[in-house]
């Protein structure tokens, strides 16, 4: 079950997360979701944990759960959305690739 997690002080990293999660159970991944320009976190990250039934008792037990002067948000990570993003330099702008001539 991926897991998404909210309000992470600023200073956390993949590790410590991941520490707070194996409390529950085994852990696959953590990963704290960092800004692509200055690298410093977004204050937010996910857990992929195996087994449903330890994932959903690390969702009720670190709900709310004060971790360095921070409540944590954790629930179950909804699906991404397909923003369309995917397509960069196309369209008018000159950078399509294609044969101009």
């Amino acid at each position: 079950m991926r897991i998404y997690v909210g309000n992470l002080p600023f200073g956390t990293d993949d590790q410590e997360l991941s520490k707070l999660f194996e409390a529950y159970g085994a852990v696959d991944s953590a990963k704290v979701i960092t800004d692509r320009d200055t690298g410093r976190s977004r204050g937010f990250g996910f857990v992929e944990m195996l087994n449903d039934t330890e994932a959903k008792a690390a969702i009720e037990g670190l709900t709310d759960f004060q971790h360095d002067g921070r409540n944590l948000t954790v629930n179950e990570a909804r699906p991404r959305e397909n923003r369309g993003g995917g397509n960069r330099g196309g369209g008018d702008r000159g950078g399509g690739g294609g044969n101009r001539w």
